[in-house]
């Protein structure tokens, strides 16, 4: 049963690049009129969950100018305690694989508040058998809001806060799953129309 969990976030972090790879070239080959992705960024994301762990890793956010007037975006992201609280120690290694679209106000300016919808999966390595009674997996959907700032260089930073609509309480859902999370992205914009 513990393979087929691995073997499921491996799928996941693949699905995750290859996405990534696909809206890269399909940036890339279209006619400049014909064009769907406006911007496309690729960067770091620093989250951590309110008296818990920081989770880190990538994230990807892109726009469209043929939807929603470009103040809608879309991203992927996947931050774990793998690259945050769990190197070298003895935290628990739990990933996060997200997938969100946010509201972006005031987009032709550099000062941007947004809000935000992600959903995706969560999965918590106990590391041992005696744990395998307790939840740790769990389907994620959380809300958050904060600011964007695009400096005069090809970079972006987002501020935000955010709410786990469904945490975990150890016996109906993974424990390591806390509501309140902050994040910090820093984006290099690899695209731009």
């Amino acid at each position: 049963m513990k393979r087929k969990k691995i073997d499921l976030k491996k799928k996941l972090l693949l699905s995750l690049l290859f996405t990534a790879s696909f809206l890269y070239l399909k940036a890339q080959n279209y006619d400049s009129e014909k064009k769907w992705i406006k911007d496309l960024k690729v960067g770091v994301r620093l989250q951590k969950a309110q008296k818990l762990y920081w989770e880190n890793g990538l994230a990807l956010d892109f726009t469209s100018p043929k939807i929603g007037n470009e103040h809608i975006h879309f991203g992927l992201s996947y931050v774990s305690t793998r690259l945050g609280s769990a190197v070298g120690t003895n935290a628990i290694k739990q990933d996060n694989f997200l997938l969100n679209v946010g509201y972006f106000f005031r987009n032709e300016k550099k000062l941007q508040p947004f809000t935000r919808l992600n959903t995706g999966f969560f999965y918590a390595d106990y590391e041992s058998e005696i744990f395998d009674e307790l939840p740790n997996t769990a389907l994620l959907l959380s809300i958050d809001t904060g600011l964007s700032y695009k400096f005069n260089a090809p970079i972006t930073l987002h501020l935000s806060a955010g709410y786990n609509l469904n945490s975990g309480k150890g016996a109906s859902g993974p424990g390591t799953l806390f509501p309140v999370f902050y994040q910090m992205s820093i984006f290099y914009n690899i695209f731009k129309k």
